[in-house]
Order: C-alpha cells, then structure tokens, then sequence
C-alpha cells in the first residue's frame, strides 16, 4: 500500500539513465507519494517518457532542467519546490536502479519520529560492488569522521537518505559548492557542523551491469579530483570552525558524576 504524506516527499534527480529511470519511478510510487523527479538535462528522451506518467498520476511530478548542471543543483531545485510548497523532508534516491525503494517506508518513518535529524543510507554491498570504488569510499569517510569530530556518519557517499528540506537549502545557498559528485558528501558535513544529527540505517546497494540496464557517470580521475579538492576545501574551513564545534561537543556531555 502506498504511503501519503504532506510533510515527506521522494525525490529523484535524473540525468541519462535510460529505461531505467521509469522502473526506479515505478518502484518509489509503489511505496510513497508524492515522488518528484528533477530531470538535470537529459537528451535520452527520458523527459518526454516522464512527463507522459506524471500525466497519468498525481502523485508524481516532473520538473526538466534546460541542460546538465549536477546531481546537486537537480536536488536543489527541487528542494526550494519542496519548500514553497511546505514539505520539511525530501528521501533523496539514485535513478539509475542502485537504490533500495522498498526501504523508503522504513526511512520516511525514521524521519517522522526524528525530524531534527538526517537519516543516511549505510550501504550493504554485494558481489556487483566495484572494489576500487568500495574501497575508495573508505578514504572519503575517513575525512568525513575527522571533518565532523566523529559525529557519526556511517557512509558520506551513499545517497539514499532523507534530508530536513530547510535546513539543507540553507547550507546550499550560502556557498556555491555541492552542486555536482561533491553534493553527497559536503551535504552531510555541512549539515552536521549546523547541528543536524545523523541516523543510520542498513540499506543494499546494488551496481547494475549494462546488460541490467546500468549506467554510471562517475570519472574516476574527474571525481576524484573534485572530492579531493571538496576535503581540502572543507579541511581549512574545519580548521575555523573547530572550537566551536568542540564547545558544542562539550556541552552536550552528561556532567560528570560522583
């Protein structure tokens, strides 16, 4: 049965997936309205097939971007939507199949009883995961535990997670970064250095093949540059904001008993 909410909403942002963005619909409506779909610009055809099924269903709407700018700035847009039209939280998920739609309930119900926190995807992986990329993930979260005193962020790469609307739109409009494969992690930093908590929960991963219909974006020497060039930016800002981050630590420790 689907769930309905006016405070909680799915959110998908799509570039270039092929068929495969019309099953990841598919599945997210079968579990949540409304589902929102951020099209970031893509020439396969799929704007026009995603606009045909919003036709059909109300509970799905489909916004389509003139050209590509990013994974980030597709979640924005449809976070300042999400915020003229009073939702507080958007579950962010992948088009591209890797993301575990039958979890969305569990997460959206995560956030309803916590709305002050962030509720972040933990990835279980499988056999399909590509070891440089798992591998690679944990150099990324190691940077993001130091960044964030150990708040406990459990993955600052996996992008199943459901975000608090305002908040995350705030962070976002005060710099102009995290608005392409840099998006993921600095949401999550961010979003703790502004006091935001993080829960975590287990959730599969699965990387498609292309015979499964898999389409990945992710350059190796270009993403890592630019997440190499996000941890440095964000390391030097750490470095100013650190005692107040350690006077936030400090006051919400118990007081010492006898």
């Amino acid at each position: 049965m689907t769930s309905v909410s006016a405070t909680h909403l799915v959110l998908i942002p799509s570039y270039n997936t092929g068929a495969t963005v019309y099953e990841t619909v598919r599945s997210a409506r079968a579990q949540w309205s409304p589902v929102w779909v951020v099209v970031d610009g893509s020439d396969d055809g799929t704007a026009e097939g995603l606009q045909r099924m919003a036709a059909d269903d109300a509970g799905l709407r489909v916004w389509v971007l003139p050209q590509n700018q990013g994974k980030g700035s597709a979640v924005l847009h449809g976070l300042r939507a999400a915020e003229a039209a009073g939702f507080t939280h958007a579950l962010t998920m992948d088009s591209d199949g890797q993301h575990p739609a039958g979890l969305i309930p569990a997460f959206m119900q995560a956030s309803q009883r916590r709305p002050d926190a962030m509720i972040l995807g933990r990835p279980v992986f499988d056999a399909s995961a590509p070891l440089l990329r798992v591998r690679g993930r944990r150099v990324s979260n190691g940077w993001t535990q130091l960044e964030t005193l150990g708040a406990g962020v459990g993955d600052s790469l996996y992008g199943f997670r459901v975000y608090p609307v305002a908040d995350l739109a705030a962070v976002m409009a005060r710099q102009p970064w995290m608005r392409r494969f840099d998006f993921d992690t600095e949401a999550v930093v961010r979003l703790a250095w502004r006091g935001i908590k993080p829960i975590n929960l287990d959730a599969p991963v699965k990387y498609l093949s292309a015979s499964e219909g898999g389409v990945s974006h992710f350059r190796y020497g270009r993403d890592n540059l630019l997440l190499t060039w996000m941890h440095l930016r964000l390391m030097l800002e750490f470095v100013f904001r650190l005692p107040l981050l350690l006077w936030r630590r400090l006051a919400r420790r118990p007081p010492f008993q006898h």
